[in-house]
């Protein structure tokens, strides 16, 4: 039977680790909700501006930008991870060397598609199949907010770092300034200037590099960071290391948007309804990522440390609590969603067509809470830990399911067959990441962290 003693240090282990994944996450949930309300202001301005050209304008480049800076996802990514090992280790020189190393990266990066920003435009304007009015007012708006690509992608550089520094509040802080300054700037350009759909990327890019100063100033202050030397950013084996993390990373991204455009594609050639339906449902997805995403951060840093620090109780412990954490929220939202889903898609949509063929698909969005959750929280594990190698088997393994899955059941079911391969993708990611995770046991994989 344990001791008062024990069962104190148990109970204050709880406390702090339960503590730490909230600190992390609950801000982190807090910049992910925020996220819509620049879209749906940017919306709302260019539907004022007296043609639905300026409103799908600014739909496809959003989508644009959206689709070019998924890519890149891995600077955010490759840095948490990288970062946390070093902060549990204690070496702020390494941890001021990836930041470094992944920022340089990020303004190369920028660098490199401004200089190619008409091939780019031209060459994603085409795959969607864009033309007319709203094909030029695209244009002139990717032309002037991709100015700001290396501060965008220097600020997901930034993101992980922080996370990776366990501290998501600057995070949030830095979304939120962003996303005033895109608000104030967008409405002052449109309205004040005469600009308009050229004042909303000018705001959208100006406010872009405030967020990075800011980043650069708290980095700075509160973290004493030093610019490493060009030697130390180059250095051959660490960023061999960098680069093999992040192509990982890279090529899991690209299969999860290969996924993501067949579930649309499908959903587009089943007429605009289903389309229509599919997008709703889908939002609701996107309402549960939100808070798992939360938790995923929390996985990223939390994870890292302990690995840096070679601390092999203080892992399984966070690995616990992040798994309770993530079968509560799926409960709560499986329970909202099968008893409040109707009124969820009256809400989103005053389309009575729509919103009644939505109704025999509520039960897929109450599936995808449990469905998901194990993937969300074991991406964060394996992102803080660096095994970036296994999240691309593990979504390869899942996109190889989705395919399998929809051939066989899409001729049969419709749209039903289209979800169940979706959800099938869901389990998948999350179970081979649970059975790839048993390496984690052995003893020798944190006495070798260092």
């Amino acid at each position: 039977m344990p001791r008062k003693a024990d069962c104190k240090d148990i109970n204050r282990s709880r406390k702090a680790i339960c503590g730490a994944i909230l600190s992390l996450s609950v801000p982190a949930i807090v910049t992910n909700v925020t996220v819509p309300v620049l879209g749906i202001t940017d919306v709302a301005i260019a539907g004022h501006l007296g043609s639905p050209a300026y409103i799908a304008a600014v739909a496809v480049g959003t989508s644009m930008f959206n689709l070019l800076y998924w890519l890149f996802n891995f600077l955010r990514m490759g840095s948490s991870g990288l970062t946390a090992q070093a902060y549990g280790a204690g070496d702020r020189d390494a941890a001021s060397v990836v930041l470094g190393r992944a920022v340089t990266i990020a303004l190369m990066s920028g660098l490199v598609m401004i200089l190619l920003r008409h091939p780019i435009c031209s060459l994603l304007l085409d795959s969607m199949k864009v033309e007319g009015t709203a094909r030029q007012l695209a244009q002139s708006y990717f032309m002037i907010r991709i100015w700001a690509a290396p501060a965008t992608l220097s600020i997901f550089a930034f993101t992980g770092w922080f996370v990776g520094m366990q501290n998501s509040r600057i995070t949030m802080w830095i979304s939120l300034l962003v996303d005033v300054v895109n608000i104030a700037g967008s409405i002052a350009f449109v309205y004040g200037c005469n600009l308009n759909i050229n004042g909303l990327a000018l705001g959208t890019a100006i406010a872009q590099w405030v967020g990075l100063t800011a980043a650069v100033v708290f980095a700075a202050r509160k973290y004493k960071v030093k610019l490493p030397s060009l030697t130390a950013v180059f250095e051959w084996s660490g960023l061999r290391r960098f680069f093999s993390i992040n192509l990982d990373i890279f090529l899991r991204t690209l299969c999860l948007i290969i996924v993501t455009l067949w579930f649309t594609r499908i959903g587009a050639s089943q007429g605009d309804t289903m389309l229509a339906v599919n997008s709703l449902i889908m939002q609701l997805f996107t309402i549960f990522s939100f808070f798992m995403d939360g938790f995923a951060f929390a996985g990223e840093g939390l994870s890292g440390k302990y690995k840096g620090a070679c601390d092999r109780i203080g892992f399984r412990q966070t690995v616990k609590y992040l798994l309770w954490f993530g079968v509560a929220i799926s409960a709560v939202f499986t329970t909202l969603y099968a008893l409040c889903g109707e009124l969820f898609i009256g809400f989103l949509t005053d389309d009575v067509e729509v919103a009644a063929a939505s109704r025999d698909y509520i039960y897929w969005a109450a599936t995808i809470p449990f469905a998901g959750f194990l993937a969300f929280t074991w991406d964060g594990i394996f992102i803080g830990t660096t095994e970036t190698r296994s999240m691309l088997v593990s979504m390869l393994m899942a996109m190889g399911v989705f395919f399998g899955v929809f051939y066989m059941s899409f001729s049969r079911f419709g749209n039903h067959g289209l979800w169940l391969a979706f959800i099938s993708y869901l389990v998948v990611r999350g179970v081979a990441l649970w059975i790839l995770s048993r390496r984690f046991n052995r003893d020798s994989y944190f006495c070798s962290a260092r």
